[in-house]
């Protein structure tokens, strides 16, 4: 094959479970030079009359370059053909609910932003997943005498760490002598003559990190807090602090919630939404099984948002694992008929995060949409995303 480019940008989208590729190369810009490209079952190789540059593919993936098909070219975009390819499944998706925390290990409750620790040494006896939002209605469906767990909210005691779709309930009763999340200042308000002063309920109980101001979740009750996982890093108390990318550690929560809730409930739609219950993003996953290779990734939007700089640190050349979604952004009315439709369909399930994260997500969304190919960036009228996934670190779930 051959082509023009001083410059040419490789795009390819390995389906793991499919056993198929997508391979773009970019539209060549005016006053390149002859290029030729060889495609081989390990890598990419491009020559011009001034030397050749190869890409290495990762290990788990081969080509088949005799089943090349769909060869066509696509203005704007360069190049487009597909091909099968041999792909490992062995890149599996960490699930959060099984990581490596053990059974009465100390751990560590860190502010992700900030590394403030929230909570020191706690020894976590049992890490225990909690049922779907609605288990109290399906009691009262199924059994044919009163409610017995009526009026009984499911608080953790003082060794437990309770799991949620995308937060964690802990009980902070034995921290008191910890540096406790500080609670907002509209948190505490008068309420009687004798100035007595209470926490208001649900909108003003926000824990916010002491050092950075973040929010880190809100009080359930007087001796539980809700963290979530957007926010919070546990920690083997043994191990220090683990610096990790803003943008990179939101993608990795992100998608592990979503995967997880999509095998367990059989739901691949989602509301993201704030602790207000304002809806900021509609979600729908495609699949959880792409392997990513682009080279020459264009960084114009980056630049101008600091969340976003950890990927200008990444090499020319990368692999990144990913999910794919279609997303529409629903801040300042957009879409409104569209989120009174989803939040009426029971198959829809809602994600809670802080409303800055909400944006943050949003703004991560946008910035790797532009980055795209042209025609892959839309699907009807969604947009398309790919989310990348690599392991955090959570407590394991043990009884």
């Amino acid at each position: 094959m051959a082509a023009t480019a001083a410059e040419t940008r490789i795009f390819l989208e390995v389906r793991r479970q499919l056993q198929s590729a997508l391979l773009i190369l970019g539209e060549p810009k005016e006053g390149g030079m002859p290029m030729d490209i060889s495609i081989m079952p390990s890598s990419l190789q491009m020559k011009t009359p001034e030397g050749c540059t190869e890409i290495q593919l990762p290990a788990e993936v081969r080509l088949v370059p005799s089943s090349c098909r769909g060869l066509q070219f696509v203005t704007g975009d360069g190049l487009h053909l597909r091909l099968q390819a041999q792909a490992e499944l062995g890149t599996k998706l960490i699930s959060m609910f099984n990581q490596s925390s053990q059974a009465q290990e100390c751990c560590t409750f860190y502010c992700q932003s900030c590394g403030e620790v929230i909570i020191k040494d706690r020894k976590l006896l049992r890490v225990l997943p909690l049922p779907s939002e609605n288990w109290e209605a399906l009691v009262g469906e199924w059994c044919c005498h009163p409610d017995p767990f009526a009026n009984k909210p499911l608080h953790p005691q003082e060794n437990d760490c309770f799991i949620g779709d995308s937060f964690f309930l802990v009980n902070l009763r034995t921290s008191l002598w910890q540096p406790r999340p500080e609670l907002s200042p509209v948190e505490m308000c008068c309420v009687s003559s004798d100035n007595h002063c209470k926490l208001e309920p649900k909108a003003n109980t926000k824990v916010i990190c002491k050092r950075c101001k973040v929010m880190l979740g809100e009080t359930v009750s007087s001796e539980t807090t809700k963290f979530y996982m957007t926010e919070i890093i546990i920690q083997s108390s043994e191990r220090s602090f683990p610096i990790i990318p803003r943008s990179q550690f939101v993608q990795s929560v992100i998608t592990q919630c979503l995967v997880q809730l999509s095998s367990a409930r059989s739901t691949f739609r989602f509301r993201i939404q704030g602790q207000d219950d304002k809806v900021y993003i509609l979600l729908w996953l495609l699949n959880s099984d792409s392997l990513v290779i682009e080279s020459l990734r264009n960084s114009k939007y980056i630049k101008k948002f600091p969340l976003l700089e950890d990927t200008l640190k990444a090499d020319s050349s990368s692999a990144w694992s990913a999910i794919k979604v279609l997303y529409q952004p629903c801040i300042k009315s957009r879409n409104e008929r569209l989120v009174s439709l989803w939040e009426s369909d029971i198959s829809v399930h809602p994600l809670t995060l802080p409303s800055a994260t909400c944006l943050e997500l949003l703004l991560i969304l946008s910035r790797s949409n532009a980055n795209l190919p042209s025609s892959l960036c839309h699907m009807n009228s969604f947009q398309v995303q790919k989310l990348s996934h690599r392991s955090t670190t959570c407590p394991s779930s043990h009884s």
